[in-house]
């Protein structure tokens, strides 16, 4: 946690004035990857590594952002923004665009944004920055911004400027979260429930393998691509499709399979992550921990070996893992191809398994492992 008074002195310091300060979590995800764009059901949290932005009027039309993460300035008028080739202006541009289009009446603004969210490790710092802005924003210039329209505005901001094409899990967990509880989110409806999150004596760690990835990688939006292909498929004989949401493992064997192989076995991993995301709210609610641990190592199986989204760090860490009896569950976490695995792992067992598993991990790849603890927390707010 970053403290309020850092975040004030240094947006004094940067720009003489008095700020508004919003901050937003990232987010892990128990279960249910790659269902978001798919309309399935995804089971995400947010979690007590936040982004910060303040933000200021000016009384001109000049947008000033700074990043402390970067120790980068940059600087648009309102009426010239456009996509930066500096990459990290376009979460906060694409927010300001998206505003834009609504027809919201915004001036020029001072932002510092700044955060405690490990970038690159899976933890959507993209979605934290976009649902911060959004709120800011709305502050800033009342333009009274419903709750429910944050992670939408967030995600339309991501697909436009940044060029990801992502689902609505990330922005939608930034902006719901809820201390001590996991949300159940219907993509489709937007539909939510809170479901409690009673670990009994088990606590989330995250693994990060120092692996950078990219979600606007070739491999995220083929997989949309493989996804979409064969529900238009299945919808030649079922109009009433509409995505893989609707789907189900009897109609991909008839109507997919024997087209391609491969598009097969990415839209059937996706329809049996959806009936995972179903049975671990049922094992929460029924307080099986160790039955939760089970769905979470079956999804990273069908993550590595059929949707093909993981990569050998990943691997090696579920891998490893798996031998120890205080560790229940197990897998790679968002996108793929790097960032972290989440483990359900007994309390204070950690210390017994890291040491070793931290000198073979460098052995191995020539990387440090980073250990990040986390704990549940609220969503989006003022501060």
């Amino acid at each position: 946690m970053i403290a309020k008074e850092t975040i004030i002195n240094k947006f004094k310091s940067l720009y003489q004035d008095e700020p508004i300060i919003v901050t937003s979590p990232g987010r892990i995800n128990i279960i249910g990857e790659h269902t978001d764009y798919n309309d399935g059901f995804v089971l995400p949290a947010a979690i007590d590594k936040a982004i910060y932005v303040a933000v200021s009027k000016r009384g001109d039309d000049l947008i000033s952002l700074y990043a402390e993460d970067y120790r980068e300035s940059h600087e648009v008028r309102l009426s010239d923004i456009a996509i930066s080739e500096k990459h990290w202006p376009n979460y906060i541009l694409g927010v300001v665009d998206q505003y834009q289009k609504r027809g919201a009446t915004l001036g020029g603004f001072n932002l510092y944004i700044d955060g405690d969210v490990p970038l690159g490790a899976g933890l959507s710092s993209s979605a934290a920055v976009e649902c911060a802005v959004t709120l800011a924003l709305s502050e800033l210039f009342d333009l009274d911004v419903e709750r429910l329209d944050i992670p939408q505005i967030a995600q339309k901001a991501e697909h436009t400027y940044a060029g990801v094409m992502c689902g609505i899990m990330d922005q939608f967990a930034s902006a719901f979260g809820k201390e001590k509880n996991v949300i159940k989110l219907d993509c489709r409806t937007l539909g939510f429930e809170y479901v409690p999150l009673d670990l009994k004596g088990y606590e989330v760690v995250l693994l990060n393998t120092n692996v950078k990835h990219s979600l606007a990688s070739t491999a995220y939006n083929k997989r949309r691509e493989q996804c979409e292909q064969a529900s238009a498929w299945v919808r030649e004989e079922y109009p009433e499709v509409k995505n893989l949401r609707d789907v189900t493992i009897d109609m991909l064997d008839r109507l997919v399979k024997e087209k391609d192989k491969d598009i097969y076995a990415k839209a059937s991993f996706v329809v049996l992550e959806n009936e995972r995301v179903e049975k671990s709210c049922e094992a929460l609610r029924a307080g099986n921990i160790k039955q939760l641990g089970q769905y979470i190592f079956q999804s990273h199986e069908g993550l590595s070996k059929v949707y093909e989204v993981s990569c050998p760090e990943l691997d090696y860490l579920v891998d490893y893992v798996r031998q120890f009896p205080e560790v229940i569950g197990a897998r790679m976490m968002g996108g793929g191809f790097g960032g972290c695995t989440i483990n359900i792992v007994k309390e204070g067992a950690l210390a017994s398994i890291l040491p070793a598993l931290e000198q073979e991990y460098r052995q191995k790849f020539d990387k440090e492992l980073a250990v990040i603890q986390v704990n549940i927390a609220d969503g989006t707010r003022l501060i």
